[in-house]
Parts: structure tokens; C-alpha cells; sequence
């Protein structure tokens, strides 16, 4: 269904002038599609010519890792979940592979998410505060690290899934960079904290003085990721024109 969408918009394009270009000096109105890998994850990409300059291109990334990690006496257990959609338009100046490619991530679904988790007995620090966990209700709880929507993208490139002179294969490469505001963490807790000797035990969520080291936590990450407003683009292809 999408390719033949694709067939469509490229027959309406040419239909209404768009390709003012002689007929032998434009290009045929073919269809590309390739896979590639990116730093969002593994995808696939569809194409199709505007003019002898001028593509439009659509693709896909997905990618999925667990680690675990501790910070803090706090044992994480973290899944980095990445799902996106981009769409490019690419320009060739000169007539060759270079090509500048304006776009949008026009779905971001990518985040991190963790489940937090101290054994009773341990302890753990929360903005500078030592707590132990309650051995009859121990911490547990999660985290998450989302990101906006939809972002502006830059890229550029060399090589092309439209390439010309009668070729059929193609490697893409790219590079450049999505404006993507910075992520934004959550952080919740529940359970038992203890003072640092493992008395005067209190539920989090009924303590004002935890429940707002908690929040200075979340805050001291949300602020430590102030400086990751752009995210980096690389990508290599392998493409063919049908």
C-alpha cells in the first residue's frame, strides 16, 4: 500500500509541471527502497524522484537493549526501547551523490525506561540523603526518559536509493543531527525508607521530606540533560532502484 502511495505522489508531481527538466535530462519516475543503520536503531527507507535534483524519501527505525545498572545503592534494571519515523527531502545541488535533506521525524517513540529496586537492608542516597531500605517493604519502583514527538531534522549525505546512469545499487551515507528539545525524566518510588541506621521506617509516599528528595532527583537528571537538545544522526544504506 505505501509503495503504491509513493507511485501515486510521484505521477501527481510530474503530472502538474513540478519537473520542469527536458525529458531526456530528467530522471525516470522510478520507486528505490533500501534498509539501513542508524543511531535510531535498524530501518528500512522507500524513495522516489521530484526532478533530476530532487527526491522524496521515507523510512522506518526500530531497536531494543536491556542493561542493568546501579547508582546510588539503587539497582536499575533499564530497556532502551527506540520506534521512529522520518521523512526527507533531498536536494543534489551539483547533479552528484552529495545531497542536503531537510526533514522531520515526524514520530519519535523512542525512550528508556527502568524499574528501580533496593534490597531491604541497603542502603541508598537520594539528593545527598542516606535512607536504608525497609526490610518489610523495600524500595522498588521506575523511571523513564522520553523525548518530543516530532523534530526537525538536517542531514547531509553522499549517494542517493535514486542513483543515476542506469545503476540499480546504491550505499547511502549520512550525517547530521535531529532538534529534538531536551528529554524529560520521571522518577518514582515506593515502599519503606529508614533513616541511615536502619530506624524511624516510613512509607515514601507519606513522607513529605522523601518524596521531595525524590522530585530533587528527578530534577537533577532533567537538568543534567539540558545539553542534549540535538541528537546525532549517522546512518550507512544499501539501497536498489527498481
Amino acid at each position: 500500500m505505501f509503495k503504491k502511495f509513493l507511485r501515486i505522489v510521484a505521477g501527481i508531481v510530474i503530472a502538474n509541471g513540478i519537473c520542469q527538466a527536458q525529458p531526456d535530462a530528467a530522471r525516470t519516475p522510478h520507486i528505490a527502497a533500501g534498509v539501513k543503520i542508524s543511531l535510531l536503531g535498524i530501518g528500512g527507507e522507500v524513495a522516489v524522484p521530484i526532478t533530476d535534483k530532487m527526491d522524496i524519501r521515507a523510512g522506518f527505525n526500530g531497536f531494543s537493549y536491556d542493561r542493568n545498572f546501579d547508582k546510588d545503592g539503587v539497582s536499575y534494571a533499564g530497556h532502551l526501547n527506540f520506534r521512529s519515523a522520518e521523512a526527507h527531502y533531498d536536494w543534489f545541488p551539483f547533479g552528484g551523490s552529495f545531497h542536503l535533506s531537510p526533514g522531520m521525524l515526524i514520530y519519535n517513540g523512542n525512550k528508556i525506561t527502568a524499574d528501580a529496586a533496593v534490597a531491604g537492608g541497603q542502603s541508598f542516597d537520594l539528593d545527598n540523603t542516606t535512607y536504608t531500605s525497609d526490610p518489610n517493604n523495600p524500595v522498588h519502583g521506575n523511571g523513564k526518559i522520553d523525548f518530543k514527538k516530532v523534530a526537525p531534522i538536517l542531514t547531509i549525505g553522499w549517494g542517493s536509493l535514486l542513483p543515476g546512469n542506469g545503476r540499480h545499487w546504491s550505499i547511502p551515507f549520512e550525517i547530521g543531527a535531529a532538534y529534538q528539545n531536551a528529554p524529560r525524566a520521571t522518577l518514582s518510588l515506593a515502599g519503606g525508607a529508614c533513616d541511615s541506621t536502619g530506624l524511624n521506617c516510613r512509607d515514601i509516599n507519606s513522607d513529605p521530606s522523601v518524596l521531595s528528595n525524590v522530585q530533587a532527583e528527578q530534577d537533577k537528571l532533567n537538568k543534567d540533560m539540558t545539553s542534549f537538545k540535538f541528537y546525532p544522526l549517522i546512518s550507512v544504506g544499501f539501497g536498489y532502484r527498481f
